[in-house]
């Protein structure tokens, strides 16, 4: 997902880019409020208040006259009166300075997590791709109509990976929503799981491995 950063402090932004791009996030980095509203549209916006040409408020009302696109208020306006106004004139979020990215990054799924369209009854039930069937109300996992034996996380994985065919997810993604929201650790055991999949799958899908940023998975 694409992330606009209204930023004017350089290392600050640097840091978030940095942070951010380490979890997948491609980042559009801006310095000024004229060129926040010049924007190619992104997923989320991270807006500071204190722009060199204008008051981040006044960008967040035009953003959000313009769309619904989220917008979460980074700022070192730490005083209820600042986050009251954000909030009320169409921020999702505000995050007091300093903060970590690790924050930022959770108030950022927070955010996008209530926005996201409840998925139809049937999609959320089950999936099917090639010769896979994932029924995920039951748990269960089909190959060519056999059922697979899978341990809990193992079909964790299998199924995250599946939610977006063909898109790669890093090695901090998958550990977050397979393992732990708070994982920071080492991710060996994300290797023995991937290669316990390989192995039990064969040819019918395809985990292919993303050098230096994670895994996709493709059906046959």
């Amino acid at each position: 997902m694409r992330v606009l950063l209204v930023e004017d402090d350089e290392p600050v932004a640097e840091s978030l880019r940095r942070g951010l791009s380490r979890y997948g996030y491609e980042v559009d980095w801006v310095r000024t409020g004229a060129a926040a509203l010049a924007a190619q549209p992104a997923g989320l916006v991270l807006l500071d208040l204190g722009l060199p040409d204008t008051d981040g408020l006044d960008i967040c009302r035009e953003l959000r006259a313009r769309s619904d696109v989220p917008i979460i208020v980074i700022s070192a306006r730490a005083d209820e009166v600042d986050r009251v106004v954000g909030l009320e004139i169409g921020a999702d979020d505000y995050v007091s300075k300093p903060f970590g990215v690790r924050e930022v990054i959770a108030r950022m799924r927070a955010v996008l997590r209530r926005m996201r369209p409840p998925e139809p009854a049937a999609e959320a039930d089950s999936y099917a791709g090639g010769r896979v069937v994932i029924d995920r109300r039951a748990r269960r996992v089909h190959l060519d109509g056999t059922e697979l034996a899978l341990p809990p996380k193992e079909y964790d994985l299998l199924s995250f990976l599946a939610e977006e065919p063909g898109a790669v997810f890093t090695r901090e993604q998958i550990m977050e929503a397979v393992w732990d929201a708070n994982w920071f650790g080492p991710t060996k055991t994300l290797d023995v799981h991937i290669g316990a999949l390989r192995r039990k799958l064969g040819d019918a899908v395809s985990i292919e491995t993303v050098r230096g940023v994670g895994f996709r998975l493709v059906f046959a």
